[in-house]
């Protein structure tokens, strides 16, 4: 891995293309399984997306625990890629990362492993984004929850192993839980902890 390939490939304008990932992000929390398509794209190394990496560029400081899936702490140019561009601390385990970045979520990990804050500090907890395939492709979810008149639908993949059992509990879990980014070529979608998730029947 060069040098080059370290500091090339961020935001062209970073404050701008920042701001502009950030309101979609909010966005997306505020109306969840709604689609939003990011403003700005970044060039980074692979296992990164391009939105991945949007997203994670942007949440992503100095201040910030992020734990990288197994793929992701594999690959010397983007651990160094992300290092100098969000300039974040890699957490050790993800129960002591406020943010992780997931290029593999068919195989990630439970999501109770992850910070799940307290009942006084819920914002402690951790905020997951899963880089996938499609948000439209997958098995179909239904949504309902605040932000949701009636229901949405949305259909992304891959997801980890028995997804909605284990989003029912981190429901469950409320005020603590975890949040969810899905970062995908055609945009972003989120699942805040208070969205409830249904399999689309027929």
């Amino acid at each position: 891995m060069g040098t080059t390939e370290t500091l090339d490939g961020g935001f062209a304008d970073p404050v701008f293309a920042a701001q502009g990932v950030f309101r979609a992000v909010m966005d997306a929390m505020a109306r969840p399984g709604s689609i939003r398509r990011l403003p700005a794209l970044p060039t980074p190394p692979s296992p990164l997306t391009p939105a991945g990496a949007a997203v994670a560029l942007t949440l992503c400081d100095h201040e910030t625990a992020v734990w990288l899936d197994p793929a992701l702490q594999a690959s010397r140019a983007a651990v160094a890629w992300l290092g100098f561009h969000a300039g974040a601390p890699l957490a050790r385990t993800p129960a002591e990362a406020q943010f992780a970045v997931v290029s593999a979520p068919g195989d990630c990990i439970a999501l109770e492993n992850f910070a799940q804050g307290t009942q006084e500090y819920p914002d402690r907890s951790a905020t997951l984004i899963f880089q996938v395939e499609t948000l439209s492709g997958g098995q179909p979810l239904v949504l309902r929850g605040p932000g949701i008149a009636a229901a949405a639908a949305i259909a992304p993949a891959p997801l980890p192993r028995h997804f909605v059992e284990q989003w029912r509990q981190n429901g469950a879990r409320f005020p603590r839980g975890v949040d969810i980014i899905l970062a995908a070529p055609e945009g972003i979608a989120c699942l805040p902890r208070t969205t409830r998730i249904e399999p689309k029947e027929g």
